[in-house]
């Protein structure tokens, strides 16, 4: 169904009134199919003129795309999207800012802790003396990533647990505001073993400070870069820093295409939105923002790999993790993170007269407003 922008405008008002208890019927969720596909396939029409700009653009396996030289892709991603997954080491509970872009906005004095002395992997609680056991009987990751939510609020209790994993012969990355980072910090995950530091250059609104010590890490980490959320906000602030962000010397930049949930959807709900596979909700200037950087990054050969971390990468990194762990054919973790579709977050880019769907039919007979029973 080739729905017309005009009659999904008008049935999106109508889905977004209802109670949120209130089941649609099977062709009401084909009209709300229709109009997602409709919406997503526009915006890939978009983005793939925006990609056929991009001088010397690569692609993982056609799992992810890129700009610049293959060594400095990211290890890390590599492990995400080649190896067997990427297994998330749950430590901080608390974080020293609140962003808007942030998954847990609006709930960070409610987050749970891990527990005093442990760490959470694989969804279990493990002492770090409980960590050799672990090695001996599960089959090691090709790499593990420090998240949840700022380590550097209590980075001192990671060292042991980074010296351990190092032994074995995990590549490791942990993420960051960079605000709280130390020369001594640095120095101490260096000799601990970190393999990767990742800077979310977007939470601290590229402040002065995070780019020194982007600089100051590469002294001590071998693999540093930026990774953040691609927004209006950082694209311009980036671009007015561009010169002080490349001179420090990072391998690689992260371009991640902000999706959103319920904690961070009220931030962004005037803006132009599209559904990846009825899955991760984006405003559709994220992606767009990164292409057009990418565009820039690749004109002026920039040193650094600039990464295009898309909804697409992030549902091949699903595929490739249940295929590493044994699951069935086309298993995946990827889908939606509303428990309803949030209709009204869809209701700007159907009211938008700069946005078009490729094609449009008339409702088919039954899907029409007095065609069905309520």
């Amino acid at each position: 169904m080739k729905i017309a922008k005009k009659d999904a405008l008008m049935w999106f008002e109508f889905f977004s009134q209802l109670p949120p208890e209130e089941e649609l019927l099977p062709m009401q969720m084909e009209i709300v199919y229709a109009t997602l596909a409709q919406i997503e396939e526009a915006v890939d029409a978009r983005n793939e003129k925006l990609m056929q700009e991009i001088p010397g653009l690569k692609t993982l396996e056609n799992r992810t795309r890129y700009v610049g030289d293959d060594q400095r892709f990211p290890r890390g991603c590599r492990s995400c999207l080649q190896g067997t997954g990427l297994s998330a080491i749950r430590k901080t509970n608390k974080c020293n800012i609140q962003c808007k872009f942030c998954y847990n906005y609006g709930e960070l004095d409610q987050i749970p802790p891990i527990g005093e002395g442990l760490w959470e992997i694989g969804g279990t609680k493990f002492y770090e003396k409980d960590l050799d056991l672990l090695l001996s009987i599960h089959q090691k990751p090709t790499g593990i990533s420090y998240v949840y939510l700022e380590p550097f609020m209590e980075i001192e209790k990671y060292y042991g647990v980074v010296a351990k994993f190092h032994a074995a012969g995990i590549h490791q990355h942990l993420y960051t505001n960079g605000l709280l980072v130390t020369e001594a910090s640095l120095r101490a995950l260096g000799e601990a073993g970190l393999d990767e530091l990742r800077f979310n250059l977007g939470a601290s609104d590229c402040a002065d400070s995070v780019i020194r010590h982007i600089a100051l890490a590469k002294k001590y980490i071998p693999n540093v870069g930026i990774e953040t959320p691609m927004t209006p906000e950082f694209y311009q602030q980036f671009f007015e820093k561009k010169d002080a962000i490349l001179g420090t010397g990072l391998d690689f930049m992260n371009c991640a295409e902000l999706h959103l949930n319920e904690n961070n959807l009220g931030n962004y709900i005037d803006e132009n939105m599209y559904m990846c596979r009825l899955g991760y909700l984006s405003p559709i200037w994220s992606r767009e923002l990164t292409l057009k950087l990418m565009r820039i990054a690749a004109e002026e050969k920039w040193a650094p790999v600039i990464h295009d971390c898309s909804n697409h990468t992030k549902f091949a990194r699903d595929l490739n993790l249940r295929a590493k762990e044994g699951g069935w054919f086309g298993s995946s973790n990827y889908g939606c993170e509303f428990s309803r579709i949030p209709f009204e977050a869809f209701l700007p880019i159907l009211s938008d007269d700069s946005f078009s769907f490729l094609t449009e039919e008339e409702l088919p007979k039954g899907y029409r407003p007095g065609d069905m029973l309520f």
